[in-house]
Formats: structure tokens, sequence, C-alpha cells
């Protein structure tokens, strides 16, 4: 007998705020939600989902539902050019085996991995009548992709290796683009029934990812021309918003991919556009844009997919949802493990513990969701399709989230951040020992205090700020990472306070504004000019 599913119906009985005050209300959340995390040191990605789960519990209000229409022409636009802009193309090239592999072959590997594990365990649990490999194909091509926005988020604020991050990126970058191209090849053949051929199918997918890159070429490139011959921040952060979300949207039009599209425009503007035709103001300009609205966006869209859950839903399904749960992070491992093990004799060879994160981090968010509510009303199993996949994405971001950090700790993939934050520690103290022996001094001056006290004070201090220095030079001395760390972060404090100086000048009518500006944009270029560690 096949088990009921819950559904998942629209609520149309709570409450209902005005537009502009729930675009309020949203980022008020997650302001909220940054600041409890970090007090809590807690992944904000996890924090939101947890809060939008929490606040979708007690029906607070109706929230924006996460919409296909909404995801591909607000979000996912913004957060894949963000992160593709960021993406050093020297670097991804180095890596270029390894992240195509995982996410063109391998993607489809793990599809039929997991199309040929769940198929036989959803039919041995008798969860729905008639559940054939071809439904658990596409249940898998709905979950093949690595959401982007959970991973490069998680990643960047756990500090991970800088060539771990590169492959993370990529990888989700270019897997988007593989499993939405196959998920549509595959539901197509599940609702038409029509056979499908291998070599037919492959020139489909080249065909539209190929299509998708050249379009997001030519709209970059149109785009980087015009800013080379432009000197003005706010247009040329209009042009890479016209270049990002251009880029999709022309793709799309026209059936191709508009992820690779975005993807490949971030990339040619990031490393063309950006290194040719913007001055060092400039670019800091575009980046610090991009980076904040890839906050915001992060923030929104994973409130939403916490908003989207159902826990009555899911907690009624937990045999079926476990069941592909287990099925895709097994499929995830054989993944990563395989393309291990082939580059190991490669200059591209992976760290078998990196493969254990790269595992474990390969974390399912909106995208999938998005996918399996887009599926036909009478798509067969629909319904067992959305309570799989939106328990499986709920699990992955909280369960991986929450113990993707300790992991890598355990493994001493970011040993090096421990080490930071003694560093931290330390002159934490150093700072705090010294400004009371200042403030001693100046009380000894003012005789406010009797020599005595103030000598067996002053040793009590004197000692703190000793030992404070002893253990900061052992720290500094044995970790070349904290040294290189700790040189840019000094060089970088020292340039802004340049900046400072320049404009309270100008402020206090010492500087022309041209000088100002010819010395403003010099400080900037050695700002931009030194390297994150």
């Amino acid at each position: 007998m096949a088990l009921r599913f819950v559904e998942y119906p629209a609520r149309t009985d709570l409450p209902h705020m005005p537009f502009e005050l729930l675009f309020v209300a949203l980022f008020s959340i997650a302001t909220a939600v940054a600041l409890a995390a970090r007090w809590l040191r807690a992944p904000y990605t996890v924090a939101l989902v947890a809060a939008g789960v929490l606040l979708g519990s007690v029906q607070a209000f109706e929230p924006p539902h996460l919409t296909k229409d909404l995801l591909y022409t607000v979000f996912l636009p913004g957060l894949l050019f963000e992160a593709a802009f960021h993406l050093e193309f020297r670097k991804f090239w180095q890596n270029k085996l390894a992240i195509l592999a995982l996410a063109v072959p391998g993607v489809i590997a793990a599809i039929a991995i997991t199309a040929v594990i769940l198929a036989p365990v959803a039919n041995a649990l008798h969860v729905v009548e008639h559940f054939t490999l071809l439904h658990a194909l596409v249940f898998a091509a709905i979950l093949a992709a690595t959401d982007p926005i959970a991973v490069v988020a998680l990643f960047k604020s756990l500090g991970a290796p800088k060539r771990l991050m590169i492959l993370v990126e990529g990888e989700s970058l270019l897997n988007d683009g593989t499993s939405v191209v196959f998920f549509t090849l595959i539901s197509g053949i599940a609702v038409t029934g029509a056979e499908a051929s291998v070599f037919g199918s492959l020139m489909d997918f080249l065909r539209v990812v190929g299509m998708g890159a050249l379009i997001g070429v030519m709209v970059s490139f149109a785009v980087s021309k015009v800013i080379q011959q432009v000197e003005d921040a706010m247009i040329e952060i209009t042009l890479t918003t016209i270049a990002a979300y251009g880029s999709f949207a022309l793709a799309e039009q026209f059936h191709f991919s508009g992820v690779i599209a975005t993807v490949t425009a971030g990339m040619v503007c990031g490393n063309y556009a950006a290194r040719t035709g913007m001055g060092p103001t400039t670019r800091i300009a575009v980046e610090s844009f991009w980076e904040y609205v890839a906050f915001a966006l992060n923030s929104i869209v994973f409130l939403l997919i916490g908003f989207e859950v159902r826990l009555s839903a899911l907690l009624a399904s937990w045999k079926p949802i476990l069941a592909a749960y287990l099925s895709v992070t097994i499929a995830r491992a054989v993944l990563t493990y395989g393309v291990t093990f082939l580059l190991r004799s490669t200059k591209e060879r992976i760290p078998w513990s990196w493969s254990a994160i790269l595992t474990w981090g390969g974390l399912r968010g909106g995208l999938s969701m998005v996918l399996v509510l887009a599926l036909p009303a009478t798509f067969p199993h629909r319904e067992l399709l959305i309570t799989m996949t939106f328990g499986v994405v709920l699990i992955s971001i909280v369960l991986q989230g929450l113990t993707i950090g300790p992991l890598m700790r355990r493994l001493k993939i970011v040993g090096v951040q421990h080490d930071r934050i003694a560093y931290d520690k330390e002159r934490g103290v150093l700072r705090a020992a010294k400004a009371a022996l200042e403030t001693l001094e100046s009380m000894k001056v003012q005789g406010a205090v009797h020599a005595d006290v103030e000598n067996d004070i002053r040793s009590d201090y004197e000692r703190m700020a000793h030992d404070a220095e002893a253990r900061i030079q052992s720290l500094y001395m044995d970790a070349a990472e904290l040294r290189n760390q700790a040189l840019i972060a000094t060089k970088r404090h020292l340039l802004m306070i340049e900046k400072d100086a320049i404009l309270d000048a100008v402020k206090r009518g010492l500087l022309g504004n041209e000088a100002a500006e010819e010395l403003l944009h010099d400080i900037d270029a050695r700002l931009f000019g030194i390297e994150d560690p």
C-alpha cells in the first residue's frame, strides 16, 4: 500500500502585508538574524533558514513564494554574476580539469548513481506505486547541482584554502547549467514518453550550454568595450548589472542556459572589463556594490527557503526523505572521491581530505526547490518528489551547514583560523594592557594615584603586556600564512589612514579637489594591488 504525502498548498489565510512593509520586514529579519548568528558563531545561511522555518510555522505573515520567475528574475543572475566576477580566470584555468570533471561528467554520473540507488529503495519502501528509474532520474537531476548561494557563502565565512574555494565556486557555478539542462531533457522525456538517444541528448546539451556561453561572451564583451570608454563608477556599475541580468534574460528568451550565460558574463567582466577598463577607484566601487548585492540576495533567498518548508509534511514523510538524502549523499561521495582518484597523478591532484569537504559541502538549495515546483501538476509522483526535495534541501542546509566547520577543523584544513583567533586575542590583550599603562601614567602625573599603588599595578600590567608580546611572537613565527595576513592587514590599515588624511585635508580646505583626486586614485591603486592571502 502506498503512503500518502502531505501536499504543499499555498497559504492564503495569512496576514497580508503591503510590499513596501514586506520589503522592510524581510531585511529587518535578515539583519537581526545576522547579528544573532555572529553572536552565536553559527553559519549565517543556516540561521536564516531556521528563522524562515520558525516564522513560517507561526504564520506571522504571508511571505513571497520562491517561484521560478522570482528566482530567475531577481536572485540567480545577481548571485551567479557576483561569484563569477570575483573568480580569477587564471586560477580557474589552473584547476580546469577538476572543475569541469566535477561539474559536467561528474553531475551526469551523480544523476545516474542517485537514480540507480533510489529507484529500488523507493519501491522496497512502497512509498508509491510504480516509481520507475525515469522518475528517479528526474529527482536526481533536480538535486544534482550544489547550491552556489549556500556553498560560496559558507566556505567564505569559514576561511577555506583558496584552491578549495576555487574548486567549490567553479563547480557550483557550472553544475547549475548541467543539472538544469538534464532536468529539462529528462522531465520532457518522462512527460511525453518519447524515446531519447544518447547522441541526441548530448547534442541538445552542447547546444543549450554552448549558446548560453556564447551569449554571455557577446553581452559581456559589448559591455566591456563601453566600460573602456568611460570612467564613471555609477555608469560602470549599471553596465555590469546589464551584463548580469541581460545575458541571463537573453539566453532564457531563446531557450538556452541563462545560468551559463551569466556565469560567462561575470567571468569576462571580472577578468577583462575590470582589468582593462576600470580604474582602481571605480573597481573598488563596483566590487563593493556586487558584494552588497550578494549579501542582500543571499539573506532574502535563504529566508524564503525557510518559509517554503512545511515541517509537518516532512515529518510525516521521513522515510522517503531519508532514503533520498542518503542516495544523493552517496552519489556525491562517489563523484568527489572518483574525481580525486582520477586526478591523483596530474598537476591538479586533490588532497583526499578535500574530497570529504567537497562531498559534505555539496549543499542543495533554492534552485532544487524551484525546479521541483516547476514540474507540471500532472507529472507522475509530483507530490512525492516535492516532499523529498524539500526534505533533502532542509537536511542539507542545516545538518551539513552546521557540521562543515567542525569537519574542516577536524581535518586540519582551516587550522590557521585557530592561529588567527589566538593571534587576535593576544593582540587584544596587549592593546588593553598598554591602554591601561597609559592611563595609569596619566593618573600618576595628575596625582590621582599613590606611588606605591601605581608601582604595584604597573608591574601587573607590564607582566601582562610582556607575556602577550611573547605569545604573539611565537604565533607569528610559527605560521607563515599568519605573517602574510598580518602584513596585508597592516598595509590596508595604513592606506585607509592615508585616505582619511587626504579627505580630512580637503574638508578643512587645506588641499584642492584635483590634487586630492589624483592622490586618492594613487592610494586606491596601491590598495587594490594588495592581494588576499
